[in-house]
């Protein structure tokens, strides 16, 4: 069999893994110099808007509807589609997770659904930038400012997109990054807020460390029942030395990209999804399998790529057929698109240290999976 091809690895220079090895050897592990190097790194490369980390998106969305002050009784809409997370971060604050539908080929949120879905109870809008394409930002925030709405922007994909040059994270609202190993910047386990208001920032500083403030040498008090999600030194510094080449690799995601469009530009087997422009910076690439013209099912074409050696990944199961969604009232058919990709979408190698043969790989063993179970 020839080498595993997996739908993504990290890659950590010797540089990175050298600068690590100073933090353990420095003594100083937990919050520190690191952290603040990255978050100081991290503004500059969004034109100066503050940032503040995390050790997880899934901790920053929660701590920024918290700093928006939403809670109980309000609702914030977001797409059927995404990782749970998305959803679940408004169910932890005690609002209401109002699901709407997404493009079938864009998989980013719907915003005439949008406009349709606002109620008296609306607080907040938290689109997701699928895969790293930007979602319609002008037309975003045209409406959060028509109806004076948040806008929390759920960019774990898309850390290096940018929407018509603005680099997603320079503007807008709260914007939240995930640095999960398998994104296109790691922190091993990490996340940021990018943005804020001087009020809302100290919020988040708080939530993510129990609510605590110093004076003096020895004196502290606590403001509010905050949690504990700070960053490490050790992540931050894996974070800074990824940052180095940001561009550099998401620089390379796009060349993996477009030889996967050139290689299936004639008839390809599957649904390709949008290719936006140089903005995107492609976290995943994820067609869908046409599965009522094939007479196999996703977990067999899984099962047959693995056999070949390649890896293969989903993202994502619509999120309101999820049991704990269905519990709130949300059903089968509700968002046809979301639905068709959850069942249809396959998460195909793609990460910077890849070469074309590798995609000429994938697209070679996928071709000849998908014609040969043809109806």
């Amino acid at each position: 069999m020839k080498k595993m091809l997996p739908f993504t690895r990290p890659t950590i220079d010797e540089e990175t893994i050298q600068s690590v090895v100073e933090v353990l050897r420095s003594g100083w592990l937990a919050t520190g110099p690191k952290v603040a190097a990255l978050e100081a790194a991290l503004s500059s490369y969004l034109g100066g808007r503050p940032v503040r980390t995390q050790t997880s998106a899934t901790a920053g969305m929660e701590m920024a509807l918290l700093a928006c002050g939403i809670g109980k009784g309000d609702e914030v809409i977001t797409p059927a589609l995404s990782f749970v997370a998305t959803a679940n971060v408004i169910v932890r604050v005690g609002a209401r997770p109002v699901f709407v539908d997404v493009g079938l080929d864009s998989r980013n949120i719907d915003l005439d659904q949008v406009e349709a879905a606002i109620t008296p109870r609306t607080r907040a809008i938290m689109p997701v930038h699928f895969a790293g394409l930007p979602v319609d930002m002008d037309r975003l925030y045209a409406i959060a400012g028509k109806h004076k709405l948040r806008v929390i922007e759920d960019a774990a994909h898309a850390i290096g997109s940018a929407w018509r040059g603005r680099k997603i994270g320079s503007c807008g609202d709260l914007v939240c990054f995930s640095f999960h190993p398998n994104k296109n910047l790691t922190t091993i386990e990490g996340g940021a807020i990018s943005g804020g208001s001087p009020d809302e920032i100290k919020t988040i500083e708080l939530q993510r460390w129990h609510g605590q403030v110093k004076s003096g040498v020895d004196g502290f008090d606590t403001l509010i029942a905050g949690g504990k999600s700070n960053l490490s030194d050790v992540a931050a510094a894996v974070g800074l030395g990824q940052l180095r080449h940001l561009e550099e690799f998401n620089a390379r995601r796009r060349q993996l990209v477009a030889r996967y469009f050139e290689l299936w530009s004639d008839r390809p087997p599957v649904r390709l999804p949008e290719r936006g422009d140089d903005g995107h910076s492609w976290h995943v690439f994820t067609p869908l399998l046409p599965l009522d013209t094939l007479r196999i099912s996703r977990p067999r074409f899984i099962e047959a790529m693995k056999e070949q050696g390649i890896g293969v990944g989903v993202h994502y199961p619509a999120i309101h057929l999820f049991t704990a969604y269905r519990e709130l009232g949300y059903r089968e058919g509700q968002f046809p698109n979301a639905e068709r990709i959850g069942r249809e979408t396959v998460t195909l190698p793609l990460f910077p240290a890849m070469e074309l043969s590798d995609v000429d790989r994938v697209v070679e063993a996928a071709t000849q999976i998908l014609q040969g179970a043809r109806k």
